[in-house]
């Protein structure tokens, strides 16, 4: 399991032609990280700075490569495409990285540890290469035993991949906290990992082990707090992620759902033939396939609404997905989380 803490480092953050909308890595790591992002990697918006683009995150500027970044400790890789593959474009900034001296931190399938250029350069330049995509040697199946903690547990849950169930699920463990409650943020994916410094990233670990993954985190947390608020990957119905996603739900046994959602999604990201079902075959989904290993239920949805332009068409369509939902529902990031902590009895 990864515990190398982040945190008062200097970082650059790559984010290439994404630059905010599909990169989801570098807005995460810009709202929730502890390291001081210098600069933004966009070719495409060179000149331009975060707060063009992003509000209620530190500001930096955008630049068109590395060799045009300020002074920094590590390079961080904030994009993490359909795959997980390492664009060759990207090549001149990791090179640059290394022979500056930074440490380069990646969350992809392709690891930077096992590109003969990179680790040469790197053991040269005396600097690391993380790649917390990695999972450890010695995980092993899930003993089904998530649920003897003293934890209420609770899993963000989504419609698709990439609607928001690791920003919601850091959204309530720190509200939670804010309230005098005894809560833990349990990383499941490279952004998680690399935000907190720890974790085990469940889609890159053997199919045979995904649970088991999931459940080391919980028994280690898990009579250590009063609440652990599990990130959610993929969605049950996904045609390529689905599997990570049972084993998430079954390894960790929630007590809890929280059903993600983005606004005005109709269709499977990447695979836009497949459409989105309604709310209530979720619901159906998600708390039959729980009901045999520990029954939970969906308690609450979260709404992203960051396409929505203006605060009261975000209200109405947060308003219409509670209604579908049949449940309290709130776009945590932009009108908070008490509604969702209501639900969750917190």
């Amino acid at each position: 399991m990864t515990t190398d803490a982040p945190g008062g480092r200097r970082i650059a953050v790559l984010a290439h032609e994404k630059f905010p909308e599909r990169a989801k890595t570098a807005t995460g790591i810009l709202r929730y990280g502890s390291d001081e992002v210098v600069a933004v990697l966009d070719r495409d918006r060179a000149g331009e700075r975060v707060s063009d683009h992003l509000s209620g995150v530190p500001d930096a500027p955008i630049v068109g490569s590395m060799a045009d970044a300020p002074d920094c400790d590590a390079l961080v890789i904030g994009i993490a495409p359909i795959g997980g593959g390492f664009d060759d474009s990207w090549r001149p900034d990791v090179r640059e990285a290394i022979e500056r001296g930074c440490d380069v931190v990646a969350g992809l399938h392709y690891f930077l540890t096992e590109d003969e250029e990179f680790a040469e350069l790197a053991r040269e330049r005396g600097v690391e290469l993380r790649d917390v995509r990695k999972p450890r040697d010695d995980l092993t199946v899930g003993r089904g035993v998530a649920d003897e903690v003293d934890a209420e547990i609770v899993l963000t849950v989504g419609t698709d991949c990439s609607v928001g169930k690791m920003t919601v699920s850091l959204e309530l463990a720190r509200a939670a906290a804010e309230r005098g409650i005894d809560a833990a943020f349990i990383p499941t994916g490279q952004t998680g990992i690399m935000i907190s410094g720890w974790g085990n990233p469940i889609d890159r670990v053997v199919s045979d082990f995904t649970a088991g993954a999931v459940e080391e985190m919980i028994v280690e947390k898990g009579n250590d707090h009063d609440v652990l608020f599990v990130e959610g990957q993929g969605s049950i119905v996904h045609p390529a992620y689905s599997a990570v996603t049972c084993g998430i739900l079954h390894g960790s046994m929630p007590d809890e759902l929280v059903l993600c959602h983005e606004a005005g999604r109709e269709a499977i990201h990447g695979y836009e033939d497949t459409a989105i079902p309604p709310l209530s075959t979720y619901v159906d989904i998600y708390e039959g396939l729980a009901a045999p290993v520990h029954e939970a239920e969906v308690v609450a949805g979260a709404l992203n609404t960051s396409n929505v332009d203006d605060d009261e068409t975000a209200r109405e369509a947060v308003a219409a997905y509670a209604d579908e939902l049949g449940a309290p529902a709130a776009d945590p990031v932009r009108f908070g989380t008490d509604e969702l902590l209501s639900a969750l009895d917190l």
